[in-house]
């Protein structure tokens, strides 16, 4: 969808706030609604990482921001209502107590996009996906020094974004991992480039892993909370996040939602494994809504992951994939492998987004 120009999206801006109530959690407990109503809600959307090439949004949005603006088109077209954004914290901020005002002032011009295509967003943070980005500094700092600007990050994006319509919530990390053992790197391994996983301690000593990050989602949410009370707030759980025999991040959601308005977790299923991956959701399932806030037939087919989506609907209520900047269209006429995967992903996502429509 190309052809839809930015000044056609301030035209509606206005009626598209309006009609953008704050996202709360419904009376059941298990599922989400908007605000002063009984309405359901059900998150459905993309992970917009990055684009096609590869690029972190900080990296676009300054100078190539009309790309940003046909993506959102884009993404709405196709029956979004959620958007994931990662920011990145060496982008964000200067110093351990410095944001960069220059990319708040982004931030808010990425949440008044969002008001005028009418998409929520999941605000994920602290990001430190291009390790070449991560600050020195940050990664000279002790566990407390660290958790303290993690907290600062979060007082700035909150500030700028509590009065935004747009904010669906706040997920704290992307996969943060509290293990034990001593470690020398914050971050775990890259994968395709890029370090998603990353760890909240080097050293938890006799700590129990739980405690610690129970104890870090508390202090962030608490930082969050200084100037936002309204909106959600959550973490990004890996799906070896279950308390059992294997590996494990520490972060067991039945340790830690009490701290978390709701739990999202990410889950690419297996070929011929979707039993075992909606085993594992059900772990997950601890009174509180879930979003699975990444899957993509990553490890099956697209049949297969249709079948995860269809009945995952038991325990979840959310499903977010991702959108890399290449519409349906573009995926048809290329001829690189991944576009396969992509254009099998996005014509799954709009018969989903269709089908809950109804």
């Amino acid at each position: 969808m190309r052809y839809i120009l930015p000044f056609l999206l301030l035209v509606h801006a206005n009626a598209f706030a309006a009609e953008m109530p704050v996202i709360g959690i419904g009376k059941d407990k298990k599922t989400f609604v908007l605000e002063g109503s009984a309405t359901r809600f059900n998150p459905l959307g993309f992970n917009y990482d990055h684009d096609e090439k590869g690029r972190l949004l900080e990296d676009y949005w300054v100078e190539d921001w009309k790309k940003v603006e046909e993506d959102f088109a884009e993404m709405k077209a196709l029956g979004a209502n959620v958007v994931r954004i990662h920011l990145q914290f060496g982008k964000f901020m200067k110093a351990a107590a410095e944001p960069d005002a220059a990319a708040l002032t982004q931030l808010a011009k990425l949440l008044a996009l969002a008001e005028m295509t009418g998409l929520y967003l999941d605000l994920t943070g602290l990001g430190c996906y291009h390790k070449k980005d991560v600050p020195a500094w940050y990664d000279a700092l002790g566990e407390k020094e660290r958790w303290a600007a993690q907290a600062a990050f979060w007082e700035a994006v909150a500030k700028t974004c509590v009065n935004s319509p747009a904010v669906f919530f706040y997920d704290l990390m992307n996969e943060p991992v509290s293990a034990g053992g001593k470690r020398t790197d914050w971050l775990g391994g890259a994968f395709g480039g890029k370090h998603f996983v990353q760890f909240i301690s080097l050293d938890i000593g006799t700590r129990k892993n739980h405690e610690v990050a129970k104890a870090w989602i508390d202090q962030l949410a608490a930082a969050v909370r200084k100037h936002d009370k309204k909106h959600l707030i959550t973490v990004g759980l890996v799906d070896w996040s279950l308390d059992r025999p294997g590996l494990k991040s520490g972060f067991f959601p039945d340790k830690v939602a009490d701290s978390l308005d709701f739990i999202c977790v990410h889950i690419y299923p297996e070929k011929g494994k979707v039993a075992e991956a909606l085993e594992t959701l059900k772990g997950f399932d601890v009174g509180k809504p879930i979003v699975i806030e990444e899957t993509f037939p990553l490890k099956c087919s697209a049949a297969e992951l249709a079948e995860f989506f269809e009945k995952s609907k038991a325990h979840a209520t959310g499903w977010i994939g991702f959108y890399w900047g290449r519409t349906m269209e573009e995926c048809r006429a290329s001829k690189i492998f991944q576009d396969a995967f992509m254009l099998a992903w996005l014509e799954l996502f709009v018969k989903h987004a269709k089908a809950m429509q109804k």
